[in-house]
């Protein structure tokens, strides 16, 4: 395999990652083979994994730093799900020979920037040279107390769905990036594409969530197909309601504009919010515990007996949807 022409693994680490472990013991200055890592007695260590490659998960001119943090931010988005508090994480690049230490320090930048405000540091990871696109990966590691993590498995018949913030707007602005859309609103526009290259992982309501939600999962490949998740695990079916959906201001302008986006909103992905099952009784702690976070929560649907995800139009009838999410291969 050819080497990289700019600096090498070593430099690339001393240069650009170690500054990221922020001095940490159990990090040991990126220097050994492994991290250490010691679990807080009484709680349970989370773990997780993505990876981006370029040309596939982003595009190979997008700016560095809004790599990184999407990088990072999709795996926090996980840890949220579960309901852990971020503690650190490892990251393993495979780069290509021509990229531009430009490219490195804007790509540092955006992760020590997402480090700072969610509260995780670098442990350590791999560096190494491909003759193809950039492959990046982050294992992040969180922590929860034992026996609350919030699952895909526990929802049960009757539960309220929920779903944070608002659905469809990084599918959208995919589709506004690859020319997909015509242009339209240019500040609805740009809203969207920023929600698409920079996701709001909800950690904080993921820890309020503990004790309430019986099951809970992001929105990464779809609405439906994540709901779709659920049910499986959970050994259950859902209704949800179309009209109950939160859409975005420049959501909701672009689906009036073309009907045909209603599928990107329920199927399309990457928007990294928290998709939740609780008790019906429960409405008014769900909706306390996302207020004192910050959070717009939205009751969207209910757990019924049977299996699948239905979806239904505000007459009672039930929308097809062509693509209920996004699949790796």
């Amino acid at each position: 395999m050819a080497a990289r022409r700019g600096p090498g693994e070593f430099e690339i680490i001393a240069r650009y990652f170690r500054p990221l472990a922020g001095g940490r013991a159990g990090a040991l200055g990126l220097a050994d083979d492994a991290a250490l890592l010691d679990p807080t007695p009484g709680r349970t260590l989370v773990a997780t994994a993505d990876t981006m490659v370029a040309g596939v998960h982003f595009f190979p001119e997008d700016p560095p730093d809004l790599v990184a943090r999407k990088l990072l931010r999709v795996n926090l988005s996980d840890l949220a799900a579960m309901g852990a508090d971020p503690v650190t994480y490892l990251l393993t690049v495979a780069l290509p020979e021509d990229l531009a230490d430009d490219w490195l320090a804007g790509f540092s930048t955006g992760l020590r920037a997402d480090q700072e405000r969610f509260g995780i540091y670098l442990s350590g990871g791999d560096t190494s040279a491909t003759p193809g696109p950039a492959v990046l990966t982050v294992a992040a590691f969180g922590e929860v107390p034992k026996g609350t993590a919030l699952l895909r498995a526990g929802a049960r018949p009757g539960d309220t769905i929920f779903v944070s913030g608002t659905i469809g707007d990084g599918a959208i602005g995919l589709r506004a990036l690859r020319g997909g859309i015509e242009a339209g609103d240019r500040d609805f526009r740009e809203f969207l594409i920023s929600r698409y290259h920079v996701p709001e992982p909800r950690i904080g309501l993921g820890v309020a969530l503990r004790g309430l939600a019986h099951a809970a999962i992001d929105v990464s490949d779809g609405l439906v197909a994540d709901l779709g998740h659920i049910c499986e695990t959970s050994r259950v079916g859902a209704v949800v309601e179309w009209a109950r959906v939160p859409l975005s201001a420049a959501a909701r302008w672009f689906v009036e504009a073309h009907p045909g986006l209603r599928d990107a909103v329920l199927g399309g992905g990457d928007d990294y919010e928290l998709l939740f099952t609780a008790a019906p009784g429960a409405l008014d702690s769900v909706t306390g515990a996302a207020k004192a976070c910050g959070v717009a929560v939205t009751a969207i649907g209910q757990v019924r007996e049977g299996a699948g995800v239905t979806v239904a139009d505000s007459d009672g009838s039930e929308i097809r949807v062509g693509s209920p999410g996004y699949t790796h291969f």
